[in-house]
C-alpha cells in the first residue's frame, strides 16, 4: 500500500519513533484472552524496573486500557499541534481512544480509513519524548489495525503474541504467530495468560483452562516463551472498581509473574535490566 497515497506524513512519524529505543505490539488472534491487561501489567512492571514508558491503545472500538489503569476520567491535554498523553505515574505515558470519545456508550462506526488515520496522529502528533518502550495494545485478530502499525512503523517493532491455555485459543494463537511473520514483525515471544488459578481459601491450584498451550505454541514455531500469568481474581476486582492495576501488590503472585515475563523479554531483546 502506497502511504503517501493515503496521506501518512511517514517521516513525521519515523521522527517521533527515533526517540524510542524498544516498539513492542501485544496482540491476540482472538479476544477475552486478557490481552489488555497483559499490556498494562507489562507496561507497569517495565516503569517499576526503572524505564520510560509509553502504553498506546489502539484497540479503536472496545479500547480497555485508561479503565484498568483507573485513569478513564483523564483527558490529554494539547501543546500546538501536539497532544500531551496521560501521566498516571511518573515514567508512563498513556493514550487511548478512551480519551477521546465523550459518551462512553457511544460506538465508533468507522472504516479503515478512518482508523488508519488516527493511528498515525496517536503515532505523529502525540508528544511520546524520549522512551525506553512503547508498548501498543492492538485489538484482537489480524486487520486494520494490526496492518497499520506494521505499514507505520515497518520492521522496527517487535511482537508478543498473548493466549489462554485452552486448544481453542490457540488455533488463533497460530494465525497470530503467523500473521507477525508474514508482515514482518520480529516475534518477541508468546505470554499464557489465564495459566491456572490458586484458590485464595485454600490454596490449591486448579487448571480451568489447562496449562502448557502457550509453551507449546512457542516451541512449535520456534520463539520465546515469555511465562506463565495466573487468573487472578484481584485483577478483575481492582479493573472493575476503577483503582485500576496500579492498585495492585507489586509483591502480589500476579506481578511476579509479570516481572519474570519482563525479565524474560528484556533478555529475548537484549536489554539490561537497570
Amino acid at each position: 500500500m502506497d502511504q503517501k497515497k493515503q496521506g501518512f506524513d511517514t517521516q513525521k512519524i519515523q521522527d517521533k519513533m527515533k526517540a524510542i529505543k524498544h516498539k513492542v505490539v501485544v496482540l491476540s488472534g482472538k479476544g477475552g484472552v486478557g490481552k489488555s491487561t497483559v499490556s498494562a501489567n507489562l507496561a507497569l512492571a517495565l516503569v517499576r524496573d526503572g524505564y520510560s514508558v509509553g502504553l498506546l491503545d489502539v484497540d479503536i472500538h472496545g479500547p480497555s486500557i485508561p479503565k484498568l489503569l483507573g485513569v478513564e476520567d483523564e483527558k490529554p491535554l494539547s501543546s500546538g499541534n501536539a497532544i500531551i498523553p496521560v501521566e498516571p505515574l511518573p515514567g508512563l505515558k498513556v493514550m487511548s481512544m478512551a480519551f477521546l470519545v465523550g459518551d462512553r456508550d457511544a460506538p465508533v462506526i468507522w472504516r479503515g480509513p478512518m482508523k488508519m488515520g488516527v493511528i498515525q496522529q496517536f503515532l505523529g502528533d502525540v508528544e511520546w519524548g524520549d522512551l525506553d518502550f512503547l508498548i501498543v495494545d492492538l485489538p484482537p485478530g489480524t486487520g486494520d489495525e494490526p496492518l497499520s502499525i506494521a505499514q507505520l512503523l515497518s520492521s522496527d517493532v517487535g511482537a508478543v503474541v498473548v493466549t489462554t491455555p485452552q486448544d481453542v485459543a490457540l488455533v488463533s494463537v497460530r494465525k497470530s504467530m503467523t500473521f507477525v511473520k508474514k508482515i514482518g514483525m520480529n516475534p518477541l515471544g508468546v505470554v499464557e495468560n489465564m495459566s491456572g488459578f490458586i484458590c485464595p481459601h485454600c490454596g490449591k491450584g486448579v487448571d480451568i483452562f489447562k496449562k502448557g498451550g502457550g509453551k507449546k505454541a512457542a516451541e512449535d514455531f520456534d520463539v520465546p516463551f515469555l511465562g506463565a500469568v495466573p487468573l487472578d481474581p484481584l485483577v478483575v476486582e481492582v479493573g472493575d472498581s476503577g483503582k485500576g492495576v496500579l492498585s495492585l501488590n507489586k509483591y502480589s503472585e500476579t506481578m511476579k509473574s509479570f516481572e519474570s515475563v519482563v525479565k524474560k523479554l528484556l533478555d529475548v531483546i537484549g536489554e539490561k535490566k537497570k
